[in-house]
């Protein structure tokens, strides 16, 4: 066309299962036995409960490091610190909650590797908020150790940060023509606590499986602390994300016209959620509730051209930004560990056979 538009109306949707270089096997797949979902053994929760029995006995004696606080308010950085200093009761207790967690890390595993949908997979990435830190990267290296006399499988933790992860992953949603001219997109990572919104610059010219793809601006809502409705939700997305594509402008940006989402749940196909999305503000699940088209709507373009949003799982977007670190292997999964436990499992189109 003579003003350089694209010919077409916008669109929202839910990712494919069949991507360019992965097919996703599965995700969010829900294993049960007689105690319920296993993977309410091995998320943040479970943890914190695990760490609360062995805090049990120091408290009783008043020798508790932590005092009164609630274990699901005990930081990361704190329990980070105890590890690595001269309190060595409370660093016992610590690492005795890592070893317990880890057991149940590798239980639940060994259920997903047991799975038809995660056979023969050859990797494990592990995502997720618990992987952002010291006690978080022992479990992981504990787990994988303890899965060895039954599998041969590898587990690491996810090469970017958590937060980074699940904005850079929303480049392999994207179309192929999104390369051709533009150098960086919308991303949305929504999760249990926060929205977080970014523009990934796709540096493809310095690499072309976006290897060096970076997170250039981001902003963060925690909608946990403002009691915040579905609506209230949506109307502070559209308004986070038009203050990017204003900065992206002042940044000579060339923003394509592409949002990509990851949210917790089983999407469908024209981006509504079936289920799994109980930790948001709202009824996300609500027949007549698409959160791609809604995006669409409020934001018709970006520039001068009309606006495609997908939507996929969030622990699927995680692990599609460790496609580089994965051509050396055919069959890999994720896990992602925080409010609960993400899972996906994908097979390479290319590289080992």
């Amino acid at each position: 066309m003579a003003d350089g538009t694209i010919a077409t109306t916008g669109i929202a949707a839910h990712g494919a299962l069949r991507l360019p270089t992965v097919e996703i096997d599965s995700y969010d797949i829900e294993l049960k036995d007689n105690h319920g979902f296993i993977g309410d053994r091995a998320n943040k929760e479970a943890f914190c409960d695990i760490l609360g029995r062995w805090r049990r006995p120091m408290r009783k004696s008043g020798q508790d490091p932590f005092g009164n606080e609630p274990s699901k308010n005990v930081s990361k950085k704190a329990l980070d610190a105890i590890l690595t200093g001269d309190d060595t009761e409370a660093s016992a207790v610590v690492q005795s909650a890592i070893e317990a967690f880890s057991q149940q890390l590798a239980h639940v595993t060994r259920r997903f590797l047991k799975s038809k949908a995660w056979d023969k997979t050859e990797r494990i990435v592990v995502g997720g908020g618990f992987r952002e830190s010291r006690l978080g990267e022992l479990s992981i290296a504990r787990a994988e150790i303890l899965l060895r006399d039954d599998f041969k499988v590898e587990m690491c933790p996810i090469r970017h940060r958590p937060d980074d992860a699940g904005l850079l992953g929303a480049l392999h949603l994207a179309p192929s023509w999104i390369f051709q001219g533009f150098d960086s997109i919308l991303a949305v990572d929504i999760g249990g606590t926060n929205i977080r919104c970014g523009v990934v610059e796709t540096r493809s010219e310095k690499s072309p499986d976006l290897s060096k793809a970076r997170v250039r601006k981001f902003e963060l809502w925690r909608y946990a602390d403002d009691a915040s409705t579905r609506k209230g939700a949506v109307k502070r997305l559209v308004k986070l994300l038009r203050h990017l594509i204003s900065a992206a402008e002042k940044k000579k940006l060339k923003l394509a016209p592409f949002v990509g989402i990851a949210c917790p749940g089983l999407i469908e196909s024209d981006g509504s959620i079936e289920r799994g999305a109980q930790n948001l503000p709202g009824n996300w699940e609500a027949d007549g509730f698409n959160l791609p088209t809604s995006l669409v709507e409020a934001i018709p373009r970006i520039g001068k051209h009309y606006t495609t949003v997908v939507m996929h799982n969030d622990g699927v977007v995680q692990g599609l930004s460790e496609i580089p670190r994965m051509q050396d292997v055919k069959r890999w999964g994720i896990l992602t560990i925080g409010t609960g436990l993400g899972n996906a499992r994908f097979t390479n189109r290319s590289g080992k056979n």
